[in-house]
């Protein structure tokens, strides 16, 4: 805890067993209170080495259901536990839990709603090896991102994230896409509310076990992501009503 605040991390898994380890070992248990893994109807050893190294907390779909759906039953189970601060982390080692006492200080403190594991600031992700189109893309999507939503964010697209839970609690998130974009989506759904985001710098790793999407599907969630944009900006001036931003 922090602040008297309940911690948990929570752990989207797909093919991670090569990484879970590493990841889980490297996270602050001064800190943190408890850790959930959910795996995503993966074909290695994920839940067993889930299992071997203690996680007490692992959902398991019986299917693929896609990264989004993920994350969606990893915060239900967050909120059934009681967590104050939920940090989503992805166990493949791209990012490093080390971190995680920082992003929460922060959230604890009141000081932000949501921080963010920024690969961009301080040049992390060139560094770490993000692939030159990757790299590319974020910048230019960011920037469009900034100009339709308003913001001054290094980047929307880490998978390393730190929400204070009421803040989630307030956002229907289970009718997000299923997919990658669910993301941006929620992102989004946070800058709707007003809600207080900060960013932490963040080195960030690319290598063979670390998972990443591929070209094709890089450009599905890159059309994904300018139609949520283009969605926040229309429901903003009244233009429009999309189904992500109601009730909030």
């Amino acid at each position: 805890m922090i602040n008297k605040k309940k911690i948990i991390v929570v752990l989207p898994a797909y093919n991670a067993g090569k990484t879970l380890q590493k990841t889980f070992e490297e996270i602050p248990f001064d800190v943190v209170d408890d850790v959930i893994l959910t795996d995503d109807f993966s074909n290695d050893e994920t839940i067993e080495v889930a299992k071997k190294i203690g996680i007490k907390n692992i959902i398991a779909h019986d299917k693929n259901k896609g990264y989004g759906a993920n994350q969606k039953s990893c915060y239900q189970k967050a909120f059934e536990l009681n967590a104050d601060i939920i940090v989503m982390l992805h166990p493949d080692y791209q990012y490093t839990p080390k971190l995680i006492p920082a992003m929460c200080s922060l959230v604890a403190n009141d000081l932000y709603d949501v921080v963010l594991g920024s690969r961009i600031l301080s040049k992390g992700a060139l560094k770490g090896g993000m692939p030159l189109y990757k790299y590319i893309s974020n910048r230019i999507l960011t920037f469009i991102q900034n100009v339709l939503m308003n913001q001054k964010l290094s980047e929307y697209h880490t998978g390393y994230r730190c929400f204070v839970a009421q803040l989630l609690q307030k956002i229907d998130f289970e009718n997000n896409s299923d997919d990658f974009v669910f993301d941006n989506e929620i992102i989004a759904q946070c800058c709707f509310l007003n809600a207080k985001i900060g960013e932490i710098s963040c080195p960030a790793n690319y290598f063979e076990e670390a998972s990443s999407i591929n070209f094709r599907r890089s450009i599905t969630y890159g059309f994904g992501v300018l139609r949520v944009s283009a969605s926040y900006f229309l429901q903003k001036i009244k233009l429009g009503s999309f189904s992500i931003f109601k009730n909030l």
